[in-house]
């Protein structure tokens, strides 16, 4: 089994997913849009990761290889394959899909509630509450066919199902101290005031307890994705 990384920055990667990949038997290559790459035959993959990032779905002019990857996302949904979105990555699968990406009413960043939305029997159900770590500006609208899967009090879609075997999350459920750390140091210029931004200083003093559930949260949406 072949799982695939698509990674937008250096200092994004993919946490807790490695471990779970490494434990489910996936060999795992990463592709660094950042740098030269290729990618490649959606029937060399089963199962595609596609990671957060600063930029937006809608930087194509200035980032051109943004197009590529949007049709190798949209070939992995059209193909049924398992496909998990990690914020960027989620914008990234609903404009795939055709729905619009575009800036959200606030930014979210740090560790904030969602609610998980009420779905049917054979659809993935998230959490009634968990706190789940976020950053993000922008938002989209629910693809055709999608399920809303969470909501939150600064963002209304914040993950959907598509198909079988596609989910977008708007947060990061792949977080570890490391991770946050590393976004938090990069990013450090977008902490700047706003109801749903904590300081540097509150998202770092997160518990361990908040992780694990997270990253528990995480193995059971690749569960879903993979069964």
């Amino acid at each position: 089994m072949n799982a695939r990384i698509l990674q937008h920055v250096p200092f994004e990667e993919a946490g807790s997913i490695l471990d779970w990949l490494r434990r489910t038997g996936y060999a795992v290559e990463v592709t660094r849009l950042y740098e030269p790459h290729r990618l490649p035959s959606p029937d060399q993959v089963d199962l595609l990761i596609v990671m957060g990032g600063p930029m937006s779905v809608n930087d194509e002019a200035t980032l051109p290889w943004l197009t590529d990857e949007l049709r190798f996302v949209r070939q992995m949904l059209q193909a049924g394959k398992p496909v998990v979105g990690i914020c960027l990555g989620a914008q990234l699968m609903a404009k795939a899909l055709g729905a619009r990406v575009y800036p959200g009413p606030q930014r979210e960043i740090g560790w904030f509630d969602i609610q998980g939305a009420s779905v049917g029997a054979d659809a993935l159900a998230l959490p009634s509450k968990a706190r789940v770590f976020h950053w993000h500006g922008e938002t989209f609208d629910l693809p055709a066919g999608a399920t809303r899967l969470a909501t939150s009090a600064a963002c209304a879609n914040q993950a959907f199902a598509w198909g079988e075997r596609a989910v977008g999350l708007q947060f990061h459920l792949e977080s570890t101290p490391d991770t946050v750390r590393s976004i938090v140091t990069h990013c450090a210029d977008e902490l700047v005031g706003g109801e749903y931004v904590q300081s540097a200083d509150a998202i770092l003093a997160e518990p361990a307890a908040s992780y694990a559930a997270i990253n528990a949260l995480m193995a059971r949406v690749l569960d879903f994705v993979t069964r």
